[in-house]
């Protein structure tokens, strides 16, 4: 096991150094306070910590020091459990699209704003290694037109949109 997290902080630390894509453009502007609140992921590329996972959602809020305190939530597909994590967010831009997350302090990944409806009603978030994406909705739910112009925007900036897991949300 001990060996297991050494492995895993290394290829976290590594993915972010090195990357064979353009710079990944992000939002002008976020306010972070309309940000707040219950986000249902719609769809994500798969990883270890939402394996198997349903009726996913991520609530953030702001905390005295400006931080963010993020939770996520999901239930497993196959045996109904619920699980929760708890970790902190801050942004890196004055624009607050460029955040940095982490739920293993020190260890922070990035949180990168690609995407976001002007009343704040679905946002696309990624990472410039294209490792991770997230297609989240104030709701359960998108209308298809909407996921198909998120899918055109996510293909032009590099990502597969084949990788993509739709998240059940009953």
């Amino acid at each position: 096991m001990k060996y297991f997290f050494y492995i895993m902080i290394t290829i976290l630390i590594f993915s972010g150094c090195a990357s064979n894509h353009p710079p990944l453009p992000t939002e002008n502007s976020v306010n972070i306070k309309k940000y707040m609140g219950k986000w249902y992921e719609i769809a994500r590329y798969e990883h270890f910590f939402e394996k198997n996972c349903k009726n996913v959602t991520a609530t953030y809020s702001l905390k005295d020091d400006n931080t963010l305190k993020v939770t996520n939530r999901c239930q497993k597909i196959d045996t109904n459990k619920k699980t929760s994590a708890t970790g902190v967010a801050y942004a890196t831009n004055d624009s607050n699209s460029k955040l940095k997350v982490s739920f293993f302090r020190p260890f922070y990944g990035d949180y990168w704003i690609i995407d976001l409806d002007k009343d704040y009603k679905y946002a696309v978030v990624g990472t410039p290694s294209r490792e991770y994406l997230w297609i989240l909705s104030r709701t359960s739910t998108l209308p298809k037109n909407t996921i198909d112009n998120i899918l055109v925007k996510i293909k032009k900036l590099g990502f597969s949109t084949e990788k993509l897991i739709w998240t059940i949300q009953e």
